[in-house]
Order: C-alpha cells, then sequence, then structure tokens
C-alpha cells in the first residue's frame, strides 16, 4: 500500500519533469525556427559581419576584400580539388556523412582517443556561417541539425558555391578568389591543375601551410590531394603526374590597401577573432568603440607631425581612450600601413623614458608626500648600476640643482629627482603601482624611474587614464558588443575599472602635471594654440631614440610615440617637446569639437592653501600664486617666500623666522657636539 506523502512525491516529480519537457520543447522549437530562418535567408545570398563605429553607423567589414564569385566563375579542377580532399562523398550524402562519422570515431578509438574530423562541407558551411570553433559535443550536434538545414533550403551547387567564397585559407584571405588573386594574381576561374590542388590543400591547416612563410608544406599537401582527386577520377593517372612535376610560382603577399585606418581595422578584427575564431556570420554587426572624427583626427595628426620632421622611415603610434570607460577612440599604428601593417600601437614595446616619471611620484604621494615636499642633496644622488659601480642620473640640460619640491622636479622632468624620489619610497612600490595599472615585467633596478622599462603605447595610455579618472584605471575595450543577425546580442563586454590610487593622490597628480603642460617640458602644446585644462608628461630617452607624450583632459587620454623600428636617433636635440608634443596637441585641438575638455573636479577632504609659484612657500605680496590642494596628513608649508618682497610686517615676519631657524641650527650644533 502506498503512503499519502510517497504519492504527492511522486505526483510532484511527474509535474517537474512535464514543466522540464515543455520547456526543453519550447526551446528547441525556438532555436529551430531561429536557425531555420536564418538558413533560408541564404537563398538571397550572404551578407558580411559588419563592424559599426560608436555612432552605430556601419564602418568597415570582416574581409574587405572578400570577393563573391558564382561556381561557374570558379575552375572545375578547383571545385573537384576541394571535394576530393575535405568531402569525398559530397554529391551523396543529406549534410552528415555516416560513413565518415563511422570512420573518425573508429579512428579516434583505435588511435588512442585523438579525434580526427568528420565534417563534411555543409557542416563545415554551417560552422562557418553560423557557430565558433569551439569543440564541444553541443556545439557539434548544432553543427548536424544546421546543415541538414542546409541541405533541405540549398542545393549542391549553391552549397559549394558558398563555401568556395567562405573558406579560410590562410593569412587573413578568405574565399577562393581573393587567394587566387593574393597568390597567382589571377582569377580562380583561371587556376591550373597544379594551383587548384595547392590552394585546396590550405584548409586543412591554413596557418601552418600558409605557401608565404612554408610553401614546401603547401606543395606536399598539395600532392596528397593529387592522389584524392585521381582515387575519385576527377582526374587521370597521367594528370595527377604532370602536375606533380609543377612548382606553382606563387605571388608576394598584397597588403590591403585600408590607408592609415588599417592597423585600428585590424586591431579590432583580432579582438572579434579571438572571441568568435575565423568565421563570417551572415549579417552580424560588431559594435566597436572607436569614434570616427578621433580616428580621422589622429590620423591627420600623425600624417602632418611626420611631414614636419621629414625623416624617411620614422614610424609613430598613437592611441586615444576615454578615461572613464576605456573605450579606444583612435589608434594609428605607423607611418605607412601600405609599407608596414605591424601594429606599433599595440604590439610595440619601447622604454618610455620619463612618461613613467608620474608613477613614481604617485607612489611617493600615496606613502606621505605632498607635491611641495622637498628633495635635498639632488647633486649628490648616485645609485648602483649593473656593470658600474657608481651610477649618476643625469638631467638633458647638464644641470643638477641642489633642492626641488616635487612639482618643481616634475614640471622640468628632473632625473636626479626621480631617482632619489623612488630610492626614497622603494623600488618595490613603484613597481607594484604600475603593475596594478598594466605596465608588467619592468626591470628591478635603479633606473626605472628614467623608464628603462618597456611598455607599449595602448598599455602606457591605458595606464595613464588613472590620473584622468580620479584614480580608476580603465581596461582597453575596443568591441563592446556583437548581435547576430536576428539583432540578439551574442556578446558584451562592460567598461572594467579597477581603483588603483586615491583620489586625492590622483587630483595632486594632475595638477602637478597640468604644470608640466603650462610651465614645464609640455608647454609646446600651449605654443601651438592648445586650450583648455589639459595635463601630460614628456619623456625623451637615451640618444633621442625615443620621443614620447601622454597627455590627458578628463574626457580623453592620448598618447604619441615617434622612434624608429630599429633604435636610432631621430635627430639633433630631437626632445620630445619637439617631436611629439605638437602631434599630441594637434589631434587635441581638432578633439575639441567633439570632446572639449572639461574642469577637473576637486575631490572631497582636500585643503586649498595659497602659495608662491616661484618658492612654493607662504606668499609676500608681490608673489605671482597659485592654490596648491593637500590631502589629509600633508605638511602644509608655513615658512615666507624668501624671493619676493612683501610688506614691512612680511619682511620683519621672514627676517625674525630666518633668524629663529639660524639659531635653532646653531643651538643644534653646539649640543650635538
Amino acid at each position: 500500500m502506498q503512503v499519502p506523502g510517497s504519492r504527492r512525491f511522486w505526483t510532484t516529480t511527474a509535474y517537474v519533469l512535464l514543466a522540464l519537457m515543455i520547456v526543453g520543447g519550447s526551446f528547441s522549437v525556438w532555436w529551430l525556427s531561429r536557425y531555420a530562418m536564418a538558413v533560408h535567408r541564404l537563398t538571397r545570398g550572404v551578407g558580411d559581419t559588419v563592424f559599426l563605429a560608436s555612432d552605430g553607423k556601419p564602418w568597415f567589414r570582416l574581409d574587405e576584400e572578400r570577393r563573391d564569385v558564382t561556381l561557374d566563375a570558379i575552375a572545375p579542377d578547383l571545385q573537384h580539388a576541394f571535394v576530393a580532399i575535405e568531402d569525398r562523398r559530397f554529391y551523396y550524402h543529406p549534410g552528415i556523412d555516416p560513413i565518415g562519422i563511422g570512420r573518425a570515431v573508429f579512428r579516434g578509438v583505435t588511435g588512442g582517443g585523438r579525434l580526427e574530423g568528420g565534417s563534411t562541407l555543409t557542416q563545415q558551411l554551417a560552422r562557418t556561417l553560423f557557430l565558433s570553433n569551439t569543440r564541444t559535443l553541443n556545439r557539434k550536434g548544432r553543427e548536424v541539425l544546421i546543415a541538414l538545414m542546409l541541405e533541405v533550403e540549398l542545393t549542391k551547387s549553391e552549397i559549394l558555391e558558398l563555401y568556395l567564397n567562405r573558406v579560410y585559407l590562410s593569412a587573413g584571405v578568405y574565399g577562393v578568389e581573393t587567394m587566387s588573386q593574393h597568390l597567382f594574381r589571377k582569377s580562380a576561374k583561371q587556376l591550373s591543375l597544379a594551383e587548384s590542388a595547392l590552394v585546396a590543400g590550405l584548409v586543412r591547416a591554413p596557418s601552418t601551410l600558409s605557401p608565404w612563410s612554408n610553401y614546401e608544406g603547401a606543395l606536399d599537401r598539395s600532392h596528397v590531394v593529387l592522389a584524392q582527386m585521381r582515387d575519385q577520377r576527377f582526374i587521370t593517372p597521367e594528370q595527377e603526374t604532370a602536375a606533380r612535376k609543377v612548382r606553382p610560382r606563387i605571388q608576394t603577399y598584397r597588403q590591403t590597401r585600408e590607408g592609415a585606418s588599417g592597423w585600428a581595422k585590424e586591431w579590432l578584427r583580432q579582438q572579434f577573432r579571438s572571441e568568435f575564431g575565423g568565421d563570417h556570420p551572415p549579417e552580424w554587426q560588431v559594435h566597436t568603440t572607436f569614434d570616427r572624427t578621433l580616428q580621422d583626427a589622429a590620423e591627420r595628426a600623425i600624417a602632418a607631425g611626420l611631414q614636419r620632421i621629414g625623416k624617411p622611415g620614422l614610424e609613430a603610434a598613437f592611441v586615444a581612450m576615454d578615461p572613464r570607460t576605456g573605450d579606444v577612440l583612435a589608434m594609428v599604428g605607423g607611418g605607412d600601413y601600405a609599407r608596414s601593417t605591424f601594429n606599433r600601437a599595440t604590439r610595440g614595446r619601447r622604454q618610455p623614458g620619463s612618461t613613467f616619471k608620474p608613477f613614481v611620484y604617485a607612489a611617493a604621494l600615496e606613502r606621505g608626500f605632498s607635491p611641495v615636499s622637498v628633495l635635498t642633496d639632488l647633486d649628490r644622488v648616485t645609485a648602483p648600476a649593473q656593470g658600474d659601480p657608481e651610477w649618476s642620473p643625469r638631467n638633458a640640460e647638464g644641470d643638477t640643482p641642489v633642492a626641488l619640491t616635487l612639482r618643481a622636479a616634475l614640471m622640468d622632468s628632473n632625473n636626479a629627482a626621480a631617482v632619489e624620489l623612488q630610492q626614497r619610497v622603494g623600488t618595490g612600490a613603484v613597481l607594484t603601482l604600475a603593475s596594478t595599472a598594466g605596465l608588467d615585467n619592468l626591470p628591478n633596478v635603479p633606473s626605472l624611474a628614467l623608464g628603462t622599462g618597456l611598455v607599449s603605447p595602448l598599455d602606457l595610455t591605458a595606464a595613464y587614464t588613472m590620473f584622468a579618472a580620479g584614480g580608476a584605471m580603465a581596461e582597453p575595450r575596443g568591441v563592446s558588443a556583437v548581435t547576430d543577425a536576428d539583432g540578439a546580442e551574442v556578446f558584451t563586454r562592460a567598461p572594467q575599472t579597477r581603483r588603483v590610487l586615491s583620489e586625492p593622490v590622483a587630483f595632486q597628480m594632475l595638477s602637478m602635471m597640468r604644470d608640466v603642460v603650462d610651465r614645464g617640458t609640455g608647454h609646446s602644446a600651449r605654443a601651438a594654440g592648445l586650450q583648455g585644462p589639459v595635463a601630460g608628461k614628456t619623456g625623451t630617452t637615451d640618444a633621442y631614440h625615443d620621443a614620447w607624450f601622454v597627455g590627458f583632459s578628463n574626457t580623453l587620454v592620448a598618447a604619441v610615440w615617434i622612434g624608429f623600428d630599429t633604435p636610432a636617433p631621430i635627430g639633433r636635440d630631437a626632445y620630445a617637446t619637439r617631436v611629439a608634443v605638437p602631434i599630441w596637441a594637434d589631434f587635441m585641438k581638432r578633439a575639441a569639437r567633439v570632446r572639449p575638455a572639461e574642469s577637473f573636479v576637486i575631490p572631497e577632504g582636500m585643503h586649498g592653501e595659497e602659495l608662491c609659484r616661484e618658492s612654493y612657500l607662504h606668499p609676500l605680496e608681490q608673489c605671482p600664486t597659485y592654490v596648491e590642494y593637500f590631502k589629509e596628513g600633508d605638511q602644509v608649508p608655513t615658512q615666507l617666500c624668501p624671493i619676493h618682497t612683501g610688506t614691512l610686517k612680511q619682511r620683519v615676519t621672514r627676517a625674525t623666522e630666518g633668524f629663529m631657524r639660524s639659531l635653532g641650527g646653531r643651538l643644534r650644533g653646539l649640543f650635538g657636539r
């Protein structure tokens, strides 16, 4: 006899299972209908993945060079070569090949678990158009279902045509027509048997077998293709023998013609491919963070700057970001994309020089220093260095002031002060701060303060966002979302930020770097006519091999690097203020039309104190003054300015202070004996 409790349990279980079946069935119906519509749309042709600029308007395609052609515009030998090597029963199976699957499973079991491919051309097309390359049972199941739908909606000829126009063949080239033009400078219809076999053989391992980097490997694979074509009676043994004797002559890789935007576009393509592989989903949209107005401004500024410098072979890199979100707004990776597609903005790693000094100063401010803390005995600063028992930092002009405030030292980019400050706070503290800001693998050496590590312009720009955004560093973001053909979001990336500095320290740093632009080594930006609240830091490496400027407003952070790929002097006296700053100022003036600089917000809890702009002490009547902001715990100067004159009362007070300091010094000397 069944107890009531047991009956209730089984009844509940039955309802739960029924509900799960209904939900699962509904989801299956929705999924099938969705992909059935997508497959049906293929009868009208295939759209491409389109990248949108930040304004939502189309910018470029995933494959700008793709050339779709009809099947009769593709040589029969090329068609037969793909069928022979990839799917010998293509014309006979319904989208999946049970024989091929069985053979792949058998070889996987007998081969120690190593899986082999059993996908038909139709399955490969399904994966290319709709799915990722992730190897999971779930993806494989969806691939099979979509392949069956393709066979229902399309003819074998239509499937083969789509496949040959979309297949990835190495070096960023998709489709047989584009590859034919790149490899042989002729159309796919004009390819010989040997050339057709070479192209078809690339599908197995496009990167490894690229003819431009592994010609012999590609040639060996083409012989396998020819053997398969002979076995399947697409060609005669005599044709195979003749084709084997041919070494197809390939042409040099022809670069794409995308202008100065090429580096930005290819970087975004790489961002997409790292998430979805090398596939071409139809009618997908990739939402990017790039502002086309700012991209154009960056390209114009770099071109004008390099032309002004006039050094053949000189390269440049530029990155602009939104400091609050990390959105990459513009990027230029060199001087001429047609000459070199190497992206110096993301992949180039060079010494940042004095643009690294703000990280040393920020570490000091976090440990109790203020912008007017004084560093003394700078003429005696020494530090050990590898291979040199006594190493002394030297300023660019050769002079070495005895004492400087942090503000004055950063404004003048004093090397001795930076090294002394690093020794006081500890190299470990500086490395920790830099690492937290995304600058890793820097050397633990005394010259770290002078920027002897290696960084990329993108990483350095991202690190500087913490100065512009109140101490919160933003990770670079190029792609914000991806939507499929139905408008459904298949990928999204929200802005990612992390706290690196306290708000008061970040504000003190930007205040000091404003002086760099207004009165220091970055003054050429003002001379170029740039207005508004901006800040930044110059950087020039030894022998003028690299010139940097990283600057910002509260709406924009931008970095400029100038140099040769093989380090060499840019020119005589090629300081950053002469080489890099004018390019940055040119960009910022153009950018002000869409992202004007706004006033920086003073954090709560900071105390403003009027000081003399020259002595950084309590001002007298005739002192040029400014407001210094102090955080909690900072020591505020009370000593009167010794440089300028004031009222009689102020002069008496200053004299009294001087007498008391002198008397105190004598007493300390007397009792200290």
